[in-house]
Parts: C-alpha cells; sequence; structure tokens
C-alpha cells in the first residue's frame, strides 16, 4: 500500500548525533580526562572514608542521624537493616554504592539548585531549562550510559557522570518551582523595605521554598541509587554490580540479598530526606 511519508527521504538523526559526539570528544578529551581523574579521586576517597570507620560505629552513627532527623522507628530500621547488610557480607558493596550516590547526589544538588534558581528569575533561562529537563526526565535511563561510556570509557567514573544527568532534573525543576510559588505580596513587601536581589533570595525566596527544594533532593538521592545500581551494566561496580553478577550466573538468592541490601540504603536515605522535608515545611 503506497505510504505518501515514504516520499520522504531519512532524516539521518543517529548519524548527526555521532558526529557531534565524535567531534565533541576531539575537542574537550583532554578535558574529559581530567575530569575522570578528579572524580576517581574524589570516589576512592569517600569510599577509603567509609571504609575507614569500623562497620559497627558507622551503623551506630548513621542510626543516630536517622533518631536525630527522623524518629526511633527509623533509627531501629537503619541498625537492623545495617547490621542485616553487614550479616550478609555486602558491607564493602553499599559502602562503594553509597560512595557513590553521595559525589553523584552532591554534585547534581550543587548544579541544580542554581540553574533552578534562575530558571525561577529569568525568563530566558526557563524557557530553555524547561524543554531540556522534559526530554530529560522522559530519556530511558539505558540511554544515558551510551554517551558516558564514550567520553569516560568503562568503571566508576562514567557511572557517576550518568547518574549526574539522570538525576539533575528534579532538583532543577523543584527548585524553581518552589521560588515561583513564594508569594508575590512577601517578595514586594521585601522590596519595599529596600531589600537587595540577593538579600530577597537569600532571606525571603529560599527559605520559603526550602521545603519544596528538599523534595527535590529527595527525588534526587533516590533516582542517583537506582541509577548507581543500573550504571553496574559499565563496570560502576558496588550493590549493583552483586546484583548484575546474580543476573548473569541465575542466583537468585544472590540477588534477592542484593536488592533487600539496595532497599535498606533506599529506606533510609528516603526517610531521612523526607523528614527533613517535613520539619522545614512545618518550621
Amino acid at each position: 500500500m503506497f505510504n505518501p511519508l515514504d516520499l520522504i527521504p531519512r532524516i539521518p538523526l543517529g548519524d548527526w548525533i555521532d558526529w557531534f559526539i565524535r567531534w565533541l570528544l576531539f575537542h574537550i578529551g583532554d578535558f574529559t580526562r581530567a575530569l575522570a581523574a578528579i572524580l576517581r579521586s574524589a570516589i576512592d576517597a569517600f569510599n577509603d572514608g567509609l571504609m575507614a570507620v569500623p562497620p559497627i560505629l558507622l551503623i551506630l552513627i548513621f542510626s543516630l542521624i536517622a533518631w536525630r532527623m527522623s524518629n526511633r522507628s527509623v533509627a531501629l530500621f537503619s541498625f537492623v537493616g545495617l547490621a542485616l547488610i553487614y550479616n550478609t557480607q555486602l558491607w564493602g558493596a553499599s559502602m562503594e554504592t553509597l560512595a557513590m550516590v553521595l559525589l553523584a547526589a552532591s554534585l547534581s544538588i550543587i548544579i541544580g539548585i542554581p540553574v533552578g534558581i534562575l530558571s525561577a528569575r529569568k525568563e530566558l533561562v526557563h524557557r530553555i531549562v524547561w524543554p531540556v529537563l522534559d526530554l530529560m526526565q522522559t530519556m530511558p535511563a539505558f540511554v544515558y550510559l551510551i554517551p558516558v561510556v564514550f567520553f569516560f570509557r568503562l568503571g566508576v567514573v562514567p557511572a557517576v557522570m550518568a547518574t549526574v544527568i539522570f538525576a539533575m532534573p528534579p532538583v532543577i525543576r523543584l527548585t524553581g518551582l518552589g521560588i515561583q510559588q513564594v508569594p508575590k505580596e512577601l517578595v514586594e513587601a521585601s522590596e519595599a523595605f529596600g531589600s537587595t536581589e540577593w538579600q530577597k533570595l537569600v532571606k525571603v525566596q529560599m527559605p520559603l521554598a526550602l521545603p519544596t527544594i528538599m523534595a527535590g533532593v529527595n527525588q534526587c538521592i533516590m533516582l542517583s541509587l537506582s541509577m548507581v545500581v543500573i550504571a553496574a551494566m559499565i563496570g560502576a561496580g558496588g550493590l549493583g554490580g552483586a546484583v548484575w553478577r546474580a543476573i548473569q550466573r541465575l542466583d537468585i538468592g544472590g540477588g534477592f540479598e542484593s536488592g533487600l541490601a539496595v532497599v535498606v540504603v533506599a529506606i533510609v536515605l528516603d526517610r531521612i530526606t523526607q523528614r527533613v522535608r517535613k520539619s522545614n515545611s512545618n518550621g
């Protein structure tokens, strides 16, 4: 059956993207190698710092943090869950995963919050950033692994870079949304008292937008953890590597243990950040 769309020549979109990536690699190859060395050092520092602390002491520290920032139930769950991770001999893999999550989430927050503030305060930035965020949030997670491997090879560094890109959109979006939702009357009142733009941002908009920003931080951490597990396919290691090895060996028991460790880490991080957000909202 004749289809008029067949008369349209095929658009070589994939070829254009390949050419652009190769052109980009040629021009920023030295920068990516330097960045990879810095990220590798940061990951090693995070991981070595976590592994230098005795496991029982670190479990107690995490439990106390959970108690201080959340409640006794979360603290008890943190203690039992982390003790179970140690008992199943997944402590080293869990700390490696936690190090990658902490680094990736920190980079996402450091980059995402300023971009979100700019998008809320500058209409041009908003019009540019929002469609990009829509694209980033609808793109399948596995797609992010391809370009980072091209730039950074295999290993932990491309996993962290892919995680930063994947986890950043909620921070940008919710930061911008939180600032936009600050009542205009309060902003106008601060202007009437002679506040500068910086004072208006720091003393009025940011404190009122903090619960929404913390919701973005919570989502960022959860997305970072999910992406770090997926990134085991490109040699990230950690709990994701344990899950990936279990899949390759059809090891149901080992896969369940590794998946349960991921769940424990995710619940602890989620409950703590959720409680921080609620505390800021109530305050």
